[in-house]
């Protein structure tokens, strides 16, 4: 075995320890209004295994108002590696450009401001770049956690099959695999200046867009099955369905600049509402017991999988998982047909140029 894949004692790949010094990592941290979550954030980064004289953590903040800016200021005048930068524009797409703007390394990674990455996310992650020379980005899946009953009932919707659909970040893997997209990824610097950097026009789904645009050049993900990194997801199913209403209406502008879905998952939410506006037909004959049928359907599943739910997260949370899992769907649904309306049904050759989208909320920097 080569020295750049040697195994470490506890079985994860090594770092290698000679020839030449080991590459410097870029950790961006997008974040606007963190304060709840950003220094247990930092504090997990500083902690990391890999040489501190290689990393450098550059939080980018897009104008919290909450504190946010002074608790990274704290934790900077002890662990110098960590910068803190203006992003004007708020947003997440933004942010990561500003970071890799003034990144040094040749490694660029993202972590998130409510997320918590393991000691060794950084040294796994580049290990298995140095292993796979060609793999373009790695990360390992996201472990979902949530506050008070509601969000423990939403973290455990969101790392259900029935909840996010085949998304293999959000259910783990036992072992190395190659996938569509990460939440947290860790890029080698040439790809990103092959395929581009994130596109600010994008106020959702901008991650996903760019390893879009990386498969779809080549290039390959490979998830880690133990570098998982904590998320904490929304505590309510009000900030859910902003969430995910947001989800389904940035996906229709990805798919109209790549001329349609990456995945069939990305079409379901969209024909449920299809499905919930047609509940008028139930008066026409013939239509209307298909109409009932499907919608029984769809209600027994919830309540089936929900119920299978909270037996490993408490049964109490049985209601609150079923309202999570329909709020995942119809939200992602309506936001899908929102995006049709203001963006146009997508399709092979429209126009990827930048297009103002008329009227949705967002939540800046999420």
């Amino acid at each position: 075995m080569s020295q750049t894949s040697a195994e470490r004692a506890d079985g994860r790949l090594a770092i290698p320890v000679e020839g030449p010094a080991r590459p410097v990592v870029s950790v961006i941290v997008p974040v606007r209004n963190e304060i709840q979550t950003i220094d247990r954030c930092l504090a997990a980064l500083v902690d990391q295994d890999y040489p501190r004289e290689r990393m450098e953590i550059l939080v980018v903040d897009g104008m919290s108002d909450d504190g946010t800016p002074d608790a990274v200021r704290r934790r900077a005048a002890t662990a110098p590696h960590i910068r803190l930068l203006a992003n004007p524009r708020r947003f997440a797409a933004s942010a990561m450009n500003v970071g890799i703007a003034a990144a040094r390394g040749s490694i660029i990674a993202r972590v998130d401001g409510h997320a918590i990455v393991p000691e060794h996310f950084i040294s796994a992650c580049v290990a298995a770049l140095a292993a796979h020379p060609d793999v373009e980005c790695v990360s390992g899946a996201t472990r979902t956690l949530g506050t008070g009953p509601t969000g423990r009932a939403i973290a455990a919707a969101m790392c259900s099959r029935i909840g996010v659909g085949p998304v293999r970040f959000r259910l783990g893997a036992r072992s190395a695999c190659m996938v569509d997209t990460v939440q947290f990824p860790v890029y080698r610097r040439g790809a990103l200046e092959r395929v581009g950097v994130f596109d600010e026009e994008l106020v959702r789904n901008q991650d996903d867009e760019l390893n879009l645009r990386l498969r779809r050049a080549g290039g390959k993900i490979l998830m880690l099955p133990d570098a998982d990194v904590v998320y904490f997801c929304r505590p309510s199913l009000r900030a859910l369905w902003r969430q995910y209403r947001e989800y389904g209406f940035w996906k229709i502008r990805v798919m109209q600049k790549h001329g349609g879905p990456s995945s069939w998952r990305h079409l379901v939410p969209g024909a449920l509402v299809a499905l919930l506006a047609a509940v008028p037909l139930v008066l026409v004959p013939g239509v209307g017991r298909l109409v009932e049928a499907a919608l029984a359907a769809y209600a027994a599943l919830i309540v089936v999988a929900s119920g299978l739910l909270a037996v490993d997260s408490g049964l109490a949370l049985w209601p609150r998982i079923a309202a999570a899992l329909v709020t995942l769907h119809v939200a992602y649904g309506v936001g899908f047909w929102e995006g049709v309306v203001a963006f146009g049904v997508p399709r092979p050759g429209r126009s990827t140029a930048p297009c103002v989208a008329p009227g949705i909320p967002t939540r800046a920097g999420a």
